[in-house]
């Protein structure tokens, strides 16, 4: 949530400020703005709206310098207005800041500062932050300002400083929303995410809890909140620019999409081995005794990567023979949950910065639980935190609702199962060899689904379904969280109505729904070689009848070579055949395109859906 850039170098401020906004629109916003210092006059331009709108206003009233900071923002207090958009400003105009979070005592600061004369213009939690800066600034530096200002701070912030009294100077402070720091050739940056860098370095680091960070033309330096210098040791980020591009799509979405097949061999590479059936976990403090001595594992995350994190249950469960239980991360530290260090806790988070999550992630580590991360970037809150990760390679997704990152969780939480079931001795070697070798054909498998998008068949399904106003989604066993999935793509992007079910719930309220108007999407897919896979769907296959005898429209994602379902249904949408545990990678396919191409044709903004945000960095 909210997008922060800041520059300081040789280079013209404005474009490569506005530039790296754009690469986090994705995130969400309501407003822009922008500051900059040029010969020691500070300059701001704001706008509610797009980032077109702030645009238009530079282009009637520009700006220059060689160093500003940008913001897109985010209401949480005050109107989405020009007068409350970031950045904002002490009472002498010439201390600016940004910021993403929350200030939980603003008010109560706000009466304070008022009382000693600050005057506010604004709806803001965020302008009494400059007013304690500008209050704390007497014969100190800028850093040492705002150093003493946080110490009066109770809330989450990634702030961002400017002063034209204080001049070639860069301050950033984190507390819980992320904050990285990008390191160039005679140029330095800090932003909110990733991809607001790519196109200027490589090497960046992300800045802890409690950090202050002083950019400068010579370089960055790190504090903490008591002022003593900190080291925080760059890392090479490995994504291409050109991969937080369209590169010809229409959206992101479309793209990431399409990128799955790569997105799994990438957090397959180097992990397995088909001679051995042998797992190779990296990056681990956890050792193969500690994994053999955990007594049950905890799953904790949020939106999809729960979805990913039930059906990691079903995976471990089978594989290892271990209790797991799955918490919302927002639900986790709030319940008093019983855990101790012979629970592995498994956090669950694609930017690794999700507030909940981390919350969650401290209950446990607290509690005496280690905890393992399985996390799309290197490097952030929940990698440092956790005592080992399992990075997903999926490169940057840029589109809110979240795709290729649910399918290379599931690959992470399949190698994690797999890993498990050998230590504890539940997973043979013969039966480890044989799951890992058709887990390397699921790319090109998901590359054959793909494939069924140039057929029409998932715009067809489109224009029939697009004006609907409610789905249903069912599947039993660990097509269940796969059905939950699918519900959340089309009501993200699409806006409609759609909820996810246990197939064998049916009879226990959800039929009452069912009428002519009420589309029912089946995971109704099988393994004939797994006994209780083909139970499973033949009990699916009777639901889809159920639904069918009380007037409701089928669409059955199958099996290749189904009958029995392909009779029963109205609309079906054909998967290759794959072992139960591998099934959810390619299913979840169908129903993703089949959501994108419904938003497409309700005219929808499928990248940024409303009031939503890629990273939930708030409470």
């Amino acid at each position: 949530m909210c997008g922060i850039v800041g520059y300081i170098g040789p280079k013209k401020v404005v474009p490569v400020i506005i530039e790296g906004l754009r690469k986090l629109e994705y995130r969400g916003y309501d407003s822009a703005g922008i500051a900059v210092v040029n010969d020691g006059k500070l300059e701001v331009r704001r706008a509610p709206g797009k980032l077109r709108n702030l645009e238009e206003v530079l282009r009637k009233s520009p700006i220059e310098g060689t160093y500003g900071i940008g913001h897109t923002r985010w209401a949480t207090h005050g109107r989405p207005t020009e007068e409350n958009a970031h950045p904002h400003r002490d009472c002498t105009g010439q201390i600016v800041v940004v910021h993403n979070g929350i200030i939980e005592n603003y008010l109560e600061l706000k009466e304070q500062l008022q009382r000693e004369g600050h005057k506010f213009v604004t709806e803001t939690d965020t302008e009494i932050v400059a007013h304690l800066v500008e209050k704390n600034s007497k014969n100190a530096p800028l850093e040492e300002a705002v150093r003493r200002s946080l110490k009066e701070l109770r809330g989450i912030y990634s702030l961002v400083f400017l002063s034209a009294k204080d001049p070639h100077k860069i301050v950033a402070a984190r507390m819980g929303p992320p904050s990285v720091i990008g390191l160039g050739e005679g140029e330095f940056f800090v932003a909110s995410d990733i991809p607001a860098l790519l196109e200027h370095t490589r090497e960046i680091f992300f800045l802890a809890d409690g950090d202050i960070a002083v950019l400068t033309q010579q370089g960055v330096c790190v504090m903490d909140h008591d002022g003593r210098p900190v080291n925080r040791p760059a890392q090479h980020v490995t994504w291409d620019p050109i991969m937080a591009e369209k590169g010809g799509y229409k959206h992101f979405m479309q793209k990431e999409i399409f990128e799955q097949p790569r997105a799994v061999r990438d957090t397959l590479l180097g992990r397995i081995s088909q001679d051995t059936g042998k797992i190779f976990l990296d990056d681990m403090q956890i050792t193969e005794q500690q994994f053999r001595d955990f007594q049950q594992v905890r799953i904790v995350a949020c939106g999809t990567s729960w979805h990913a994190g039930l059906a990691g249950k079903f995976m471990i469960e089978r594989l290892a023979r271990m209790q797991v239980e799955v918490d919302y991360g927002s639900e986790f530290r709030y319940r008093d949950p019983i855990l101790d260090g012979k629970t592995l806790t498994v956090c669950i988070s694609q930017s690794g910065e999700t507030a909940d999550t981390l919350a969650g992630q401290r209950e446990a580590k607290l509690k005496g639980s280690p905890t393992l991360a399985i996390c799309n970037v290197m490097g952030s809150m929940v990698t440092r935190e956790a005592a080992g990760t399992i990075l997903t390679h999926a490169g940057p997704e840029i589109g809110v609702a979240s795709t290729k990152a649910f399918t290379s969780q599931l690959t992470a939480l399949l190698l994690l199962a797999a890993h498990l079931g050998q230590v504890r001795d539940k997973l043979t070697g013969e039966a480890a060899k044989t799951l890992l070798q058709e887990f390397t054909r699921i790319p090109h498998k998901i590359e054959m689904v793909l494939q069924g998008d140039e057929t029409g068949l998932y715009e067809t399904l489109a224009r029939q379904f697009f004006r609907n106003t409610d789905f249903l989604y069912l599947g039993r066993g660990i097509h269940y969280p796969i059905a939950l999935e699918g519900a959340l793509k089309l009501k993200e992007i699409s806006y409609i109505h759609a909820e996810g079910y246990p197939a064998g719930e049916m009879k226990h309220g959800p039929n009452a729904l069912i009428d002519e108007n009420l589309p029912v999407v089946v995971l109704a897919t099988h393994d004939e070689n797994d006994p209780d896979s083909v139970t499973r769907y033949e009990k699916s296959v009777s639901n889809i009848q159920e639904v069918r005898a009380r007037d409701g429209i089928v669409i059955s994602v199958v099996t290749a070579g189904d009958h029995l379902a392909r009779e029963a249904s109205n609309h079906v949408i054909e998967i290759p055949q794959a072992p139960e545990l591998l099934s959810p990678l390619l299913e979840i396919i169908p129903l993703q395109l089949l959501a994108y191409h419904i938003a497409v044709r309700r005219g929808c903004d499928v990248d940024q859906p409303r009031n939503l945000a890629k990273s939930v960095t708030v409470e």
